[in-house]
């Protein structure tokens, strides 16, 4: 296991790339970065269907945060402002919009700004179960 968190995205996807290269440069944040394609997904507790349709965010300890809530958890690892964002997306109304905010992106995200076919993200999928708790 690492033992920094690891931020999981779809490095084939333009708009996921850019959108993590921002919130580099914005966030500075404490975890480690990688695509999807060259992470160790099972070693991280997680499947390839999973990433292809989300972010993830994998704690050292093993737990699993996807789409909104992996954004929640990079905020709130960046500290400052942005944690109290990052702690608004976990609450309750917030974290329901949060949701289905990020999966009308994801769903689209061949049509935003640096989007191509390989963006195309598979439907989500609840396969959550097998690989341990996604968190709040």
């Amino acid at each position: 296991m690492p033992t920094r968190p690891v931020l999981v995205y779809d490095g084939d996807c333009g708009f996921c790339t850019s959108s993590v290269t921002v919130l580099q440069r914005l966030l500075h944040p404490d975890c480690s970065i990688t695509p999807w394609q060259f992470a160790d997904l099972a070693a991280l507790g997680t499947t390839r269907r999973r990433a292809e349709s989300e972010v993830l965010w994998i704690t050292p300890a093993g737990t699993v945060y996807g789409g909104a809530q992996a954004v929640a958890r990079l905020l709130l690892r960046a500290g400052k402002g942005w944690a109290v964002l990052g702690a608004l997306l976990t609450l309750p109304p917030v974290s329901w919009v949060a949701h289905g905010v990020y999966r009308i992106v994801a769903n689209n995200r061949t049509r935003l700004p640096g989007g191509t076919p390989a963006c195309a993200a598979l439907p989500a999928r609840d396969d959550r179960a097998a690989q341990g708790p996604a968190g709040p």
